[in-house]
């Protein structure tokens, strides 16, 4: 009767975690074998174990990245891109996230941006930081809605809160006045606030131009540039590769 009303009130406590691997423990011979502090400790442990899954799992429901399945470990460094192991895993401690740095990923279309991102979206959820993936044109849509309806300074406080806003296939087309305008405010926003890491097929050196006005191209691109790391993929799309039919040989008479 004790029992019962000891895991009562641990689920009353929202304990549910511990409530479970007590239930266990009282049917496990082994752990009859464990001194009451270990006992205790593995029931701690189950608890917290459990609490951390669902933050993690909060976090990455939140972050919405593109790719479900996207993690560094998944990353394919074996296709010729320059993509260097080593940056990628010094990258994956994610301290430039903790020291506020951003990530440009910048690369021909089909060579990965959108995985790795991904990825590195999925590696900061797991360090326990907030992020969110964005394709710039939803961005800018999205910011476009809120200065209609009203949300859009909750929306700009809610993205310069992020640990990681990661802006996937940016620059994509040439930006209208009010769109430059509104990157910019995401932009400064975030300045020494948080990381922001870009993903294009647009070359830095190219990133004006498409921009348009200089003065707001300059403010921009120095904020991003500014403390950034970089990769730059080179090479043929993976997807083509992988999409390519195997031929089989002919034959011989």
């Amino acid at each position: 009767m004790l029992t019962q009303q000891t895991m009562e009130k641990m689920n009353g406590m929202k304990l549910s975690a511990m409530a479970e691997a007590f239930e266990h423990q009282l049917g496990s011979g082994e752990h009859a074998k464990l001194s009451f502090e270990e006992r205790i400790g593995l029931l701690v442990d189950c608890e917290w174990t459990a609490r951390e899954q669902r933050k993690l799992t909060r976090r990455l429901r939140s972050a919405k990245p593109r790719y479900k399945s996207a993690s560094l470990e998944n990353v394919d460094f074996k296709h010729p891109r320059d993509l260097n192991r080593q940056q990628v895993l010094s990258l994956g401690s994610c301290s430039w996230i903790q020291d506020q740095h951003n990530l440009l990923i910048t690369g021909p279309t089909g060579i990965g941006k959108s995985f790795l991102t991904c990825a590195f979206v999925e590696r900061a959820c797991r360090r326990g930081f907030t992020a969110r993936y964005v394709r710039m044109p939803r961005l800018l849509h999205e910011v476009a809605v809120g200065r209609g309806d009203g949300s859009y300074i909750r929306l700009l406080a809610g993205l310069a809160k992020l640990d990681l806003l990661a802006i996937d296939d940016w620059l994509l087309a040439p930006l209208r006045d009010a769109e430059r305008r509104d990157l910019l405010e995401v932009v400064e926003d975030r300045t020494e606030r948080g990381s922001t890491l870009i993903a294009s097929q647009v070359p830095v050196k190219d990133w004006h131009g498409v921009i348009g006005d200089p003065n707001q191209a300059d403010a921009i691109c120095d904020r991003l540039l500014h403390n950034a790391h970089r990769i730059e993929l080179m090479g043929l799309s993976i997807r083509n590769t992988k999409a390519a039919p195997k031929t089989t040989p002919k034959a011989k008479p």
